[in-house]
């Protein structure tokens, strides 16, 4: 299948890569061309511009980094939405808003495209591995059109319904890491200050109650001083504002959400820390 790919960061990359192994010419456009060198390496091939991936492919599945951006490679001068052929599924695998995800869906339709937000969990490891969780709203035609490619880059795919509901299952995900990532940052602050021995204190807690996957993937990093991105700081933050701002509309005051927004907003803003991946949120305990 000819498949269209727009964003090869670091999710991006490993997902390309994983459609190129099993057996899709994936044509891609990213706004630094550098970032797709990867990719082309590989045996990609390049377009100047959405337009021109969805002039070429009949999937177009796009990964960017804010609602701005989706918006503008699906709207823009030059967006996806100039040129995409009718009959084609259009998929958004960004962490966006669902009020967007509708809109685009919206979109889609006028143009005679089918639309789906999906969102996906697992990190730099699950994009590189094909161990992704996809979570999917939109067209249940296309759903059921795209899930063979989905299977292809994820080992657990799930339709929540209409468009937005992709969007909105992911900023349940992002609720929960919050709490995961708070938990293990303040975790290791406390086992260093009582003198433990670090790797002893995950051996031990991975086999208990306090297991999770950011402490199984995102401890051992620490330990060795790894904070390159896997997912970065600056984007996580932006899902947990719109996270809240989902939370304010349903009348839902979540308090712990709020906090950990504010450790990410001292990390990215005050700290300077945004491009690090997550973990990086350590940074900030050690410099108080």
């Amino acid at each position: 299948m000819q498949i269209g790919f727009i964003g090869t960061g670091v999710m991006g990359t490993g997902i390309v890569l994983n459609l190129l192994k099993a057996g899709h010419a994936v044509v891609v456009y990213n706004r630094t061309k550098a970032h797709a060198q990867t990719v082309l390496d590989a045996g990609a091939t390049w377009a100047a511009t959405p337009a021109e991936v969805a002039a070429q492919a009949k999937l177009v599945m796009t990964m960017v980094g804010y609602p701005s951006d989706v918006e503008d490679v699906y709207t823009g001068e030059h967006g996806i939405f100039t040129a995409v052929q009718p009959d084609s599924v259009v998929v958004d695998m960004t962490t966006s808003t669902p009020a967007l995800a509708v809109k685009l869906t919206g979109v889609a339709h006028d143009h005679h495209v089918l639309a789906l937000d999906a969102p996906v969990s697992g990190g730099d490891v699950g994009a590189k591995n094909a161990t992704l969780t996809v979570m999917v709203g939109g067209d249940r035609a296309a759903y059921d059109q795209v899930l063979p490619v989905f299977q292809q880059i994820g080992q657990r795919v799930n339709y929540f319904g209409d468009a937005g509901k992709g969007q909105h299952t992911k900023m349940a995900n992002q609720i929960m890491i919050a709490g995961t990532m708070t938990g293990l940052t303040e975790m290791l602050v406390y086992a260093k200050a009582a003198g433990l021995d670090l790797p002893q204190v995950l051996a031990t807690l991975s086999s208990g109650g306090a297991d999770n996957w950011s402490m199984d993937n995102y401890v051992p990093r620490i330990l060795k001083g790894d904070y390159t991105p896997g997912f970065f700081a600056k984007h996580f933050l932006k899902d947990l504002r719109i996270a809240l701002q989902e939370a304010d509309r349903m009348q839902l005051d979540l308090p712990a959400t709020k906090q950990a927004k504010l450790l990410y907003e001292a990390m990215v803003d005050d700290y300077g820390l945004g491009n690090d991946g997550t973990r990086g949120l350590i940074k900030t305990y050690e410099q108080k």
